[in-house]
């Protein structure tokens, strides 16, 4: 749909997320019906889950029964400074916060956000985080790339089905904007303990990627499936290939009911992908050659409704062997658990500096766990035993490279503004100050 300016206004509003700023916002909202997004509850801290990550249950279902994901989103990296935070700027940051959620609803159609810290941040204070927390320095992991540290202190995540909600809702944590969806909000800003660094921004769904394509990493003539919810044409996070909530969720010690969250950008060559590779190659490539011998993967694979089917697929190296190639699925059986795979993907696609690009962004109870699966994905077993390359053939890894790679702990809500190291620790220090 087009607005009385004759540009798609679903293009504009894309364009606007990615810009950023009152500005930005201002003109989105002008420029269409006012967007009815039900506000949230007046005591949001009683309302809502104590898991910041517990995002399934706001989300509606797609016909195929996959969780549908928020289109548009906005990462705030933010840097805290020197010292230890004090009560006011964790008071400051907790307000912030729970004035955007009394304005929009928790749902996909409203507003859906976590706040993450990297240990970095946790490295300011005399106490060590919890042996329950798996939380190392990003690092590589493997031989074929170099990526940088993401070393900010934190990360704040906004998705949204709407633009509008992704930037109002940025806009009112840097206290730009005094109210929202029609809510006062706190004379209180993530500022107030933060700097922001940067802003990255991103989406996912049917038609965003063909709408954003003409960026650098993708072929001039547009090859993008106009339906497809990714740059690489296909539908990627199938129900069956997610685990549940629950499996990458901290189980004890004072940080029980966070996560960690594991974020990688990649940045994307698709002109092979498009322009030399056929279609059958890329089904080979991204699922497996038996579905592409098969023609099991129709169109962008929204006929395997919730299950990718890799039990169909040989075993990788056999599949390298005989067929010279193996699929990126088909790597990943192999780092399942009760025959569910141990990160929980909230990856989307990212047109920042002009490139096509991934913000890679997983959930896992460990990021030890993050690891195994990212070196299955390698498969560098095959590689060393078969005509398959270290990356060619080798699933997707031609066609992706790692620039930034950062680890974050996600805390239990009730910890999300500024959190100490050692949440007991302290509380024991508080006491015997006391």
């Amino acid at each position: 749909m087009s607005d009385s300016h004759g540009i798609d206004r679903r293009e504009f509003v894309k364009s606007a997320v990615a810009i950023g700023g009152a500005a930005a916002l201002s003109a989105c909202l002008n420029r269409g019906p006012e967007i009815d997004v039900p506000r949230g509850p007046e005591e949001p801290g009683s309302a809502f889950p104590e898991r910041q990550h517990a995002w399934n249950e706001f989300l509606p279902t797609t016909e195929e029964g996959n969780n549908h994901h928020p289109r548009h989103r906005v990462l705030l990296p933010l840097d805290y400074g020197d010292g230890t935070p004090t009560d006011a700027e964790r008071e400051a940051v907790e307000a912030a916060l729970t004035g955007v959620e009394r304005a929009y609803e928790r749902s996909a159609a409203g507003l859906l956000l976590t706040v993450s810290y990297s240990p970095y941040y946790f490295d300011r204070f005399d106490a060590d985080l919890p042996e329950s927390v798996d939380l190392p320095e990003p690092r590589a992991l493997s031989s074929f790339e170099n990526p940088n540290s993401d070393d900010p202190d934190a990360i704040v995540h906004l998705a949204s089905d709407h633009g509008e909600v992704v930037m109002g809702a940025e806009e009112a944590l840097k206290g730009e904007i005094d109210e929202l969806n029609g809510v006062s909000q706190p004379d209180a800003a993530l500022t107030d303990a933060f700097s922001i660094r940067e802003r990255r921004t991103g989406f996912i769904g049917d038609g965003l990627p063909a709408e954003n394509q003409d960026v650098d990493g993708v072929p001039d003539d547009g090859p993008v499936p106009e339906d497809a919810p990714l740059y690489m044409g296909f539908e990627s996070a199938y129900e069956g290939n997610q685990p549940t909530e629950d499996r990458v969720t901290i189980q004890e010690g004072p940080f029980a009911g966070g996560t960690t969250q594991q974020l990688s950008t990649l940045t994307l060559n698709l002109n092979q992908w498009y322009e030399q590779d056929t279609r059958k190659q890329r089904v080979a490539k991204m699922f497996c050659p038996h579905h592409a011998n098969n023609d099991v993967v129709e169109g962008t694979g929204e006929n395997l409704g919730t299950d990718p089917r890799m039990d169909d697929c040989a075993d990788p190296m056999d599949s390298a062997r005989s067929d010279g190639v193996v699929g990126h699925g088909q790597k990943m059986v192999d780092v399942r658990e009760d025959d569910a795979p141990i990160i929980l993907r909230r990856d989307f696609d990212s047109t920042d500096q002009g490139r096509a690009g991934v913000h890679f962004l997983s959930l896992q109870r460990e990021i030890a766990d993050f690891v195994t699966t990212r070196e299955a994905m390698n498969g560098e077993e095959i590689d060393r035993n078969s005509a398959v390359g270290q990356r060619t053939n080798n699933g997707i890894l031609q066609y992706i490279n790692t620039v930034r790679r950062g680890n974050f702990l996600v805390p239990p809500r009730s910890l999300r503004a500024l959190p100490p190291a050692n949440p007991e620790a302290a509380e024991d220090a508080e006491v015997a100050h006391a």
